[in-house]
């Protein structure tokens, strides 16, 4: 489905990626981790055609990103971490705009709204002005414009940022219920989200990925690590208790002390 392939992106003298590649398959959900700065959002803008790289290549669905920018896009659905809602406009009239923007063809308008709506449970507030909703159901009206075109990769950044406990559990079954029509990507700094949410981890550090695991996996043999660890210790718990936040902080213990903002990323 996505093959990114040696991408390099510079900003001047900065460098922001530096020889990124993976693949990703059809269906997975993946999680996308790393610091403010780390490169998170430069790869993400790449991958949507909004940047070119400075190297390297993204094939989308067999299109290369950098040739045929028109042609990916339309494969593409975006929901950046403020999303783009018109709050005077009903979620109705929205999401025809939403449906007229992205090219669908109005014979098939009605249809793509209808299961959009069904889909991102809005039928209840499809008459509202968007300004009224909750924050929640704004989140859901963003990801609702993201699918309306059918689109085979699902980007997402912080999608449950600033959400309830009753709105992030629905926005996050909203989430994986998608993964049967397409791919997603997850950009988020709720790390317990990602435990949720995700099938595999991609985790970048400056600029560089230094993990590129199955989500099980990863919790697995660090889980192991910790038990392996305490053990050498005499009276420790032997807990092997594991989750995302620890293994982040292990892979950034030299920066806490020491934070460097990166910008661009």
């Amino acid at each position: 489905m996505i093959s990114i392939q040696n991408i390099s992106k510079s900003f001047g003298s900065f460098q922001a990626l530096s020889n990124v590649s993976c693949d990703i398959q059809k269906g997975e959900i993946v999680g996308l981790l790393g610091k403010n700065g780390a490169g998170k959002t430069t790869l993400m803008r790449i991958l949507t055609s909004f940047l070119p790289a400075s190297s390297g290549s993204v094939l989308i669905d067999g299109d290369d990103v950098s040739k045929h920018s028109l042609s990916t896009r339309q494969k593409i659905g975006y929901l950046p971490e403020t999303p783009p809602l018109y709050l005077n406009m009903t979620v109705k009239d929205y999401l025809k705009f939403a449906a007229e923007i992205k090219g669908i063809p109005a014979k098939n308008r009605r249809k793509q709204l209808d299961s959009v709506l069904a889909e991102c449970q809005l039928e209840q507030v499809a008459g509202k002005t968007i300004a009224t909703l909750s924050k929640g159901y704004k989140q859901r009206v963003g990801i609702a414009q993201a699918i309306i075109h059918e689109p085979k990769l699902l980007i997402l950044d912080e999608p449950t940022s600033g959400l309830d406990p009753i709105q992030n559990l629905q926005v996050r079954n909203l989430i994986k219920n998608l993964k049967d029509q397409r791919t997603v990507i997850i950009s988020t700094h709720i790390l317990s989200e990602i435990e949720h949410i995700a099938q595999r981890v991609l985790m970048i550090k400056a600029g560089e990925i230094i993990i590129d695991e199955p989500l099980d996996s990863l919790m697995a043999s660090h889980a192991s690590n910790r038990v392996a660890d305490k053990s050498t210790v005499q009276g420790s718990d032997k807990s092997s208790d594991m989750n995302l936040e620890d293994i982040f902080i292990h892979y950034h213990q030299d920066k806490i002390d020491s934070p460097q903002v990166r910008s661009h990323g």
